[in-house]
């Protein structure tokens, strides 16, 4: 009888905390400098969260290893709703790229939703040539000549080179840089040929000219960019490369506040204006249930695994 009377009022304290949640501001960590996709995506999410939720969700930089530092703060973080992460593909990756994380994505974060989803592309510099085919004819012309970027190594920028790379035999150069926005900026000075990056990133570099982008690494055009042709119909095969945008929290965070989040965050990915941002950054709106992002997780880690089985990529 005692058991079961501890239960129901457990079961009540959790109830009338979802009810009240928040009562203050909420940080959401994000593991990349700003200026970058994941970056800009966190910031289009956070003001609708707070508008919903009554409380300021406030963005925090913590770039480093790959988002790992990130993540780790958040997987120790207190379970209750005012640490949260928001990553990307990364998280997924990072679980068979590294191994000796201190935390793991599956055990040790919650899946709230994931807010938006995105292609990646193949963007270069006038140097490099006008099409995937003549950017390959100068990789193997002179092999170990032609350098990428990355927003860091292990990022899903780094794994699209290294597959690329896989795919066709180019002997290229992986140069990793901190944050998307540094990895970008090193392809319009010229320091490197071309980079792999997410549409939200690098539209803005496209639209004005100051990067070429030569494929989209998905198995459709994006509607942003009908021009540009997807890898395969540019004659590589197997090199799609998408990444998503998502907010987690610790592991242990009640599932009542589990579910206001990600309620939120599928009313903001749905919400008219907030649509039309997200289509005008190139990304798709997604707002999935905690259970299917759980389930999508699982099945990312292993994608992610198989991509860095076939590349060989490690971090650096």
């Amino acid at each position: 009888m005692k058991r079961i009377l501890s239960f129901v009022l457990a079961l009540a304290a959790t109830g009338a905390l979802a009810q009240s949640y928040p009562t203050r501001p909420v940080r959401v960590l994000v593991g990349f400098p700003p200026g970058g996709g994941t970056d800009i995506m966190a910031r289009v999410l956070a003001p609708k969260l707070s508008e919903y939720l009554g409380q300021q969700y406030v963005v925090e930089n913590r770039p480093g290893a790959t988002t790992n530092i990130a993540s780790a703060m958040v997987a120790t973080s207190a379970p209750d709703g005012y640490t949260l992460l928001f990553t990307t593909s990364a998280l997924a990756i990072n679980k068979s790229l590294y191994k000796n994380l201190t935390y793991d994505a599956e055990r040790d974060l919650a899946p709230i939703s994931v807010f938006a989803e995105s292609p990646n592309l193949l963007v270069a510099h006038s140097s490099a040539g006008a099409s995937v085919k003549e950017l390959l004819a100068q990789a193997k012309a002179k092999p170990g000549a032609m350098n990428y970027s990355s927003a860091g190594s292990g990022t899903s920028q780094h794994l699209a080179g290294e597959l690329f790379k896989a795919r066709t035999g180019a002997q290229i150069v992986h140069i990793p840089y901190k944050g998307t926005a540094a990895s970008l900026t090193a392809v319009i000075a010229g320091e490197v040929q071309f980079s792999f990056a997410n549409v939200p990133a690098i539209l803005g570099h496209v639209k004005s000219g100051r990067i070429h982008a030569l494929a989209v690494l998905s198995p459709r055009r994006s509607e942003l960019m009908p021009d540009v042709p997807t890898m395969k119909e540019a004659g590589v095969e197997g090199v799609e490369v998408p990444v998503w945008y998502a907010i987690l929290a610790p592991a242990a965070t009640p599932r009542e506040i589990v579910k206001v989040l990600a309620d939120a965050t599928a009313r903001a990915a749905r919400s008219p204006d907030l649509k039309q941002r997200l289509v005008e950054q190139g990304t798709e709106p997604v707002g999935n249930s905690p259970d299917e992002f759980a389930k999508m997780l699982k099945e990312e880690i292993a994608r992610w695994a198989e991509i860095v089985r076939i590349s060989g990529a490690k971090p650096e």
